[in-house]
């Protein structure tokens, strides 16, 4: 300390160099009084949080300011007992170097010890009293936190509800039930299994249940822009208020952007790549499509802290992991969004199922998220990924070339025939994946697909080789019912020719062709009909079919009581007779 070198050269002090001594002093006592209360609250946080270096930390502080309250308080002792300074400060050096006191001075204060010890003991003492107060407060705060969310914990299928849960037939029931009886091949499974993802995840709180379909509208913020590839970007997005997001989504789920680069509103779905474990952003990954109105409008105008408008979440191509024990997943292109974000999701929550992924690229230098992958295939022992792409541009690639293929698949899963499989990609890649794993034995109710909603050209894909369902409004007088009718000949065209239809709320008729959407015939009468995806997954386009049949591909975006009320989706809907709509 500087004070003892100062009282060292010092036989006696003038009434000015005391004055100065007792300034100097008392600012000491009060810069190590102050140093004190700002270090304890953060030692106590170290300490009460298990943060090692954190609390190291902190104990040198206090040590340090420590040290400023001795000094000052060494200064007060010396001047109020009208001791010679350099003897002091000699007596202060001997004692710090451990050597015996020559002069053999009879201690002051009470059983040999100066104020200064007790303060600094009665110092440390409140230091510890303060630090076990703030352990326990902390201990009963997180045994109160848990109580509650037991309380309020529900079950994860609760996540599920209809967003994708298992149809009757799913053989991951039966998987759940040997895995309870304890089967030597689930032993197997679960010797493969880290030792730390052995038991379940816990209970997913009530608070964070999915928001419903498209019940969020509003704006998000960029708040950063990641370069994927040369074509793909992602694009982070948070609530412009900051916090946790407005709503609340499932991997695999997809939110709506509408852009006007022109003055014109146009939306495009894209997919959630994010984990829902992440509740402060979330953030779409968007390749730049060829005549791409919105895909060119995002990567080439869009840039950090603008607004975009939103409407989430949608969807039912989502895995939580309640659905089966295990999963395949099978990505092409930017179709690895959904399936990363599931990924994600499972590694996030310490899943303790088989995950397979099984990727394909037309190059390796178009792997989107590749070094993420990697290290969460070295993290995670039950995630298995397989990378294929069909050309390597460089020597450095590790891993497949050429495309997926039947033996590759059942090469890279074992027990195949079991799994529970999502595809997403490109239309005719998910046909052709479809077609593998029906003819390696996997059955058609365990594949579940999705349209590329992160592509603005989708083309839908369904779940099961089916004919279009039909939905139709009898007519009047007609029993409730009652099979839809043909649309009466015309004479010199057909039915097809003839077919038209009326909007009854906007008051306007518009020829329908076979080929031709009641969407597609709204836009070109001037019809506002709301919708996103365009493929039939998100629901956006529902309308109330009031008279005549419609048939439609997909119907995902339907709910379970639509078809009883003659809802239909616009964007699938197709008649070859007269219908008429509620728009």
């Amino acid at each position: 300390m500087l004070l003892y070198p100062t009282l060292a050269n010092a036989a006696e002090l003038s009434p000015e160099q005391r004055a100065q001594f007792e300034r100097l002093a008392r600012d000491r006592v009060t810069e190590g009084i102050n140093r004190l209360r700002d270090t304890l609250d953060a030692l106590g946080q170290a300490v009460a949080g298990g943060d090692l270096r954190g609390a190291q930390t902190g104990a040198q502080t206090v040590r340090g300011a420590l040290g400023w309250l001795e000094g000052g308080l060494a200064t007060f002792a010396m001047l109020s007992a009208n001791e010679a300074p350099n003897a002091v400060a000699m007596n202060w050096f001997r004692q710090e170097m451990g050597l015996p006191n020559s002069t053999a001075v009879v201690p002051h204060g009470i059983f040999g010890l100066e104020p200064f010890h007790y303060v600094a003991m009665l110092a440390l003492v409140a230091l510890v009293g303060m630090l076990l107060w703030i352990s326990r407060q902390r201990a009963q705060r997180t045994r109160a936190l848990m109580a509650q969310l037991a309380h309020a914990a529900t079950p994860a299928t609760a996540l599920s509800g209809d967003f994708g849960a298992p149809s009757a037939g799913d053989p991951s029931r039966a998987q759940r039930s040997a895995l309870a009886t304890g089967s030597a091949s689930d032993a197997a499974t679960l010797r493969a299994s880290p030792a730390a993802v052995l038991s379940p995840p816990a209970p997913v709180p009530a608070e964070i249940s999915p928001t419903p379909t498209n019940g969020w509208s509003g704006h998000l913020r960029v708040a950063q822009i990641f370069q994927e590839t040369p074509q793909v970007k992602t694009f982070r997005l948070v609530d412009p208020a900051g916090g946790r997001l407005p709503f609340v989504f499932l991997p695999g789920q997809f939110l709506t952007v509408t852009v006007a680069p022109d003055g014109r509103a146009v939306r495009r779905s894209y997919t959630i790549a994010s984990s829902p474990t992440h509740r402060d952003y979330c953030e779409i990954t968007v390749r730049r499509e060829s005549h791409g109105i919105v895909s060119g409008y995002l990567h080439d105008s869009v840039h950090r802290g603008e607004l975009l408008s939103i409407t989430a979440p949608a969807g039912r191509f989502t895995f939580t992991g309640e659905e089966s024990d295990s999963i395949l997943l099978v990505a092409g292109g930017v179709g690895i969004t959904p399936m990363m974000s599931v990924v994600r999701y499972l590694t996030d929550r310490c899943w303790p199922g088989r995950i397979d992924l099984v990727y394909g690229c037309k190059a390796d230098n178009d792997v989107i998220f590749r070094e993420e992958l990697e290290y969460l295939a070295r993290r995670f022992r039950n995630l298995h990924m397989t990378l294929v792409a069909d050309r390597a541009e460089t020597s450095a690639w590790p891993h497949r070339t050429g495309r997926i293929s039947k033996e590759l698949l059942v090469d890279a899963v074992p027990d195949l025939v079991t799994r529970r499989v999502h595809v997403c990609g490109p239309g005719p890649m998910m046909d052709a994946v479809r077609q593998m794993l029906v003819d390696a034995g996997v059955a058609a109710q365990q594949i579940r697909t999705e349209a590329f909603i992160g592509k603005e050209r989708a083309v839908p894909a369904a779940d099961t080789a089916r004919a279009p369902s039909a939905i139709g409004v009898p007519a009047a007088g007609g029993p409730a019912g009652a099979e839809p009718t043909a649309a009466p000949s015309v004479p010199g065209g057909t039915a097809a020719e003839a077919a038209a239809v009326v909007f009854a709320r906007s008051n306007k008729r518009a020829a329908l062709g076979p080929d031709q959407t009641i969407l597609e015939a709204a836009e070109e009468a001037g019809v506002a009909i709301d919708y996103a995806c365009r493929v039939g997954t998100c629901g956006t386009c529902r309308v109330k079919l009031l008279a005549g049949s419609v048939t439609m591909d997909i119907e995902e975006g339907l709910e379970p009581t639509d078809k009883a009320d003659n809802i239909v989706l616009a964007c699938q809907a197709k008649s070859t007779g007269d219908v008429t709509v509620d728009a």
